[in-house]
C-alpha cells in the first residue's frame, strides 16, 4: 500500500512542524490554569495532530481520484492501467479519512467540554453532530468520505471517476466554513477565501502525491505535463486566497511583524515561495529532461512533497493560533455578526452603485471567466481564425456586470432590503445570462482547445483516444443529462418554479442566514437564467433544435409567469422572509411592506426590457434561419438544373398531382 506509506511520511513532517507552531504561536497553554476544565494533553495535542493527519489523508485522496479521472491516460471510456490502482488506493485512504473525521469529532467535543476523551458518551457526540455547526460539518465530511470509499471500490469508467473527483473535492470543503473564517466578520472574503484556499491546496498536494505514485509507469510524462498545468492554477489560487484571508485575520500591516500569527503567516508565505520555485524548476527544466533523468525528477517531487507537508502542518497550526482580529469578539455587533459588515446608511444613488463589498467567489469567477475567454480568442487569432468582436464584448460585458452587481453597493443593500435583493435577482437571472449566452463560450472553447492525442498537444502515443478538456466538453454536450435539461419545458420549469418555490416558502430566509446559502442562491439565479436563455437564443452546440414558433411560446410563457409573480407580490399583505429581514432591518426603514411592494414593481417591470430584447433576437434568428434554408433550396435547385434532374419541389408537385382527387 504505497499510498499509505506516502501519507505516513507526509504526516510525520506535517506533525513535527505543527508541534513547533503550537509551542511558538501560543495555540496551547504551557500550564494548566487552576479552576478551568482541562481535557488533558491527549486532547490538547491530539486534536491538532489529528487535524493535520485528516487534512493530509483528504488531500492525497482527492489527488489520487483527480489523477485517475483527468491526469493519467485512459482507455476509451474506462480508466487506464495507471488510474485503476490510484482509484483503489484512494478508496482505502477515504476510509481512513472518515475514521480520522470521527476521531477529530471526539477530540473536539472533549476540548469544548474540557473533559478527557474517555469520559464522553455517545449522546454527547451525537448532540455535537446534530446541533453544532462544526459538528454538522464533520458529520457531513465523514459521510461523504464513506460514500467516496464505496465509489472508489466500484467505479471503473472515466465518467464515474470524474464524478468521484468532484465528490472528493466537495468532501474536503465543509470544515473550511467552520474555522477562523466562519467566526469572523467580512464573510464575503473570509469564508470564500478559505474554501478556495482549501480547494487549491488539496488539489496541489494530492496531485503531487499521485504524480509520485505513477513515477515508474509509462504514463509519467503525460501525467506530469497535465499536473504541471493544474499546479500552476492551484499555486495562483492558493496565494491569492491566502493573502485575502490573512488580510482579514491580521487587520493591519503592523500585525504582520507584531503578532505571532503574523510571523507564522510570513513563514507560510516563505514556504509557498519555495514551492513556487519547485514549480518553476519542473516546468523549465525537469519536464523537458524527464526521459533522461527520471531519478532527479523523483527526488525533486519527494522534496517538494515534504515541503508541502510542512506547509500543511503550518496551516493547521495557524488555524489554532489566536488571530489579531478576534473571530469571536466579546461584545459583537448583531448585524455585523450576521452580515459580515456594519448596517449601511439610507440608500442613495452613489451608495447603491458605488462603494465596494468584495466577494471573493464572484471576483474569482469573473477574473477566470474573462481570462480564459480572452486566451481562447487570442489562440484563435494566432491561428488566423477570426472571432466576432460582438461575442467578445457580450461575454466580457456580462461578466463585468456580474462583478459589479455582486461587489458594489447594491450587493450590500440586497442583504437588508427586499427591493434591492429583487433588483439584484432580476439582473442576475435575466440580463447577465442573456449577455453570457450571446458570447458563445462553448463554441469558442471547442474551436480553441486542441484534441487530445498525437494530433493535439499531448505528444505521447499512449494518449491516443484519451480525454482532454475538449473531449470532456464534447462528452458533456452530447450527454443525456444535458439533453434532458435543455428541453424547453424543463428549462422553463426550472426558471419559473424555482422563483415561486424560493420566495413563497421558508427557503429564502434559510439561505439568507449563511454566506454559503447566499452564494448558492445567487449562483442558482445565474445558472437557471443561463439555461433558459441558452435554450431560447443560444448559439452554442448542445441545445435541442426546436422550431422558432415553439421557442417564442416558451419565452412568452416565461414572461407571463414572471409578471404574474410580481402581481402576486403587489397584492400580498404579509412580509416575505420576515424572520430574516426583521433581524437586519435598518433603523431608517419606516415601512417594510412598502419596500416589498417596490421589489414587486421591480420584478414586474424590469423583466420586460430583457424579454423584449430576447424577443427581437428570436425574430432575427428566425428570419436568418429561413434565409439559410431558402439559400440551401436554391443551391439544390441549381444543382438539379445543372444535372438535368428535377429538384425536390418539382418532385413534390408531381407527387401532389398523382394523388387521387376526392
Amino acid at each position: 500500500m504505497r499510498g499509505i506509506g506516502f501519507v505516513g511520511a507526509f504526516g510525520a513532517v506535517a506533525v513535527l512542524v505543527l508541534l513547533w507552531v503550537l509551542k511558538t504561536g501560543g495555540a496551547v497553554a504551557s500550564a494548566t490554569v487552576p479552576g478551568l476544565p482541562d481535557p488533558g494533553d491527549l486532547v490538547t495535542y491530539g486534536l491538532p495532530v489529528t487535524r493535520v493527519l485528516l487534512d493530509v489523508l483528504g488531500a492525497v485522496t482527492v489527488g489520487y481520484v483527480v489523477a485517475a479521472a483527468f491526469l493519467t491516460p485512459g482507455r476509451g471510456s474506462t480508466v487506464g492501467p495507471e488510474g485503476y490502482p490510484l482509484l483503489r488506493r484512494a478508496g482505502w485512504l477515504a476510509l481512513g479519512w472518515a475514521a480520522a473525521t470521527a476521531l477529530l469529532s471526539v477530540l473536539t467535543v472533549a476540548n469544548l467540554l474540557g473533559r478527557p476523551a474517555d469520559e464522553l458518551g455517545a449522546t454527547m457526540l451525537w448532540s455535537f453532530w446534530t446541533t453544532v455547526v462544526m459538528g454538522k460539518a464533520y458529520l457531513l465530511q465523514g459521510v461523504l468520505a464513506l460514500a467516496l470509499f464505496v465509489g472508489c471500490r466500484l467505479v471503473l469508467s472515466r465518467t464515474g471517476a470524474a464524478l468521484l473527483a468532484v465528490l472528493a473535492l466537495v468532501t474536503a470543503l465543509p470544515p473550511a466554513f467552520t474555522g477562523h473564517a466562519a467566526g469572523a466578520g467580512n464573510h464575503q472574503v473570509a469564508v470564500t477565501s478559505m474554501a478556495l484556499h482549501v480547494g487549491g491546496a488539496v488539489l496541489w498536494l494530492g496531485g503531487l502525491a499521485a504524480l509520485l505514485a505513477v513515477r515508474r509507469t509509462e504514463a509519467l510524462r503525460v501525467t506530469a505535463g497535465r499536473y504541471s498545468r493544474m499546479a500552476l492554477g492551484c499555486f495562483v489560487l492558493v496565494v491569492f486566497s491566502g493573502v485575502a484571508n490573512a488580510a482579514v485575520r491580521l487587520g493591519s500591516w503592523a500585525e504582520v511583524f507584531g503578532s505571532s500569527y503574523g510571523r507564522l503567516v510570513l513563514a507560510k508565505v516563505a514556504g509557498l515561495v519555495l514551492l513556487g520555485a519547485f514549480g518553476v524548476a519542473h516546468r523549465a527544466y525537469v519536464l523537458r529532461r524527464l526521459a533522461d533523468r527520471p531519478g532527479f525528477f523523483r527526488r525533486l517531487v519527494a522534496g517538494e512533497l515534504l515541503l508541502m507537508a510542512a506547509v500543511f502542518g503550518l496551516a493547521v497550526g495557524l488555524s489554532r493560533t489566536p488571530t489579531p482580529v478576534p473571530t469571536n469578539p466579546i461584545d459583537p455587533d448583531r448585524v455585523t455578526d450576521l452580515l459580515g459588515f456594519a448596517m449601511p446608511p439610507a440608500p442613495t444613488l452613489s451608495s447603491l452603485f458605488g462603494g465596494f463589498l468584495p466577494d471573493l467567489f464572484f471576483i474569482t469567477l469573473v477574473s477566470a471567466g474573462i481570462g480564459f475567454y480572452l486566451a481562447g480568442v487570442w489562440r484563435l487569432r494566432r491561428n488566423g481564425v477570426r472571432w466576432p468582436l460582438g461575442r467578445t464584448l457580450s461575454w466580457v460585458g456580462g461578466l463585468l456586470l456580474l462583478g459589479a452587481i455582486t461587489n458594489l453597493g447594491l450587493a450590500r443593500y440586497a442583504y437588508v432590503l427586499f427591493s434591492a435583493h429583487m433588483m439584484q435577482h432580476m439582473i442576475l437571472s435575466m440580463l447577465i445570462p442573456i449577455l453570457l449566452v450571446l458570447g458563445a463560450p462553448l463554441t469558442l472553447a471547442l474551436r480553441a482547445l486542441h484534441p487530445s492525442g498525437p494530433a493535439g498537444t499531448v505528444a505521447d502515443p499512449r494518449a491516443a483516444g484519451d480525454r482532454g478538456p475538449r473531449e470532456w466538453l464534447m462528452l458533456a454536450l452530447h450527454s443525456r443529462v444535458l439533453r434532458f435539461f435543455t428541453h424547453p419545458v424543463v428549462a422553463l420549469i426550472i426558471f419559473v418554479v424555482s422563483l415561486y418555490a424560493l420566495y413563497f416558502s421558508s427557503l429564502f430566509a434559510t439561505l439568507m442566514q449563511s454566506h454559503l446559502g447566499h452564494l448558492a442562491m445567487l449562483t442558482h439565479f445565474i445558472l437557471a437564467g443561463y439555461l433558459f436563455f441558452w435554450v431560447i437564443v443560444g448559439i452554442d452546440p448542445g441545445r435541442r433544435q426546436v422550431s422558432h414558433p415553439v421557442l417564442i411560446l416558451i419565452h412568452f410563457g416565461g414572461m407571463v409567469f414572471h409578471a404574474f409573480f410580481g402581481v402576486i407580490l403587489m397584492q400580498a399583505q404579509s412580509l416575505i422572509a420576515d424572520d430574516w429581514f426583521s433581524l437586519v432591518r435598518p433603523p431608517w426603514m419606516t415601512d417594510p411592506l412598502a419596500d416589498q411592494y417596490l421589489g414587486a414593481g421591480i420584478t414586474w417591470s424590469f423583466g420586460e426590457i430583457p424579454s423584449a430584447i430576447v424577443f427581437v433576437i428570436l425574430v432575427i434568428q428566425w428570419i436568418r434561419a429561413d434565409e439559410r434554408e431558402q439559400r440551401r433550396l436554391d443551391r439544390a435547385a441549381d444543382r438539379a438544373a445543372a444535372g438535368g434532374e428535377d429538384d425536390e419541389w418539382v418532385r413534390y408537385n408531381e407527387y401532389l398531382k398523382s394523388l387521387p382527387k376526392s
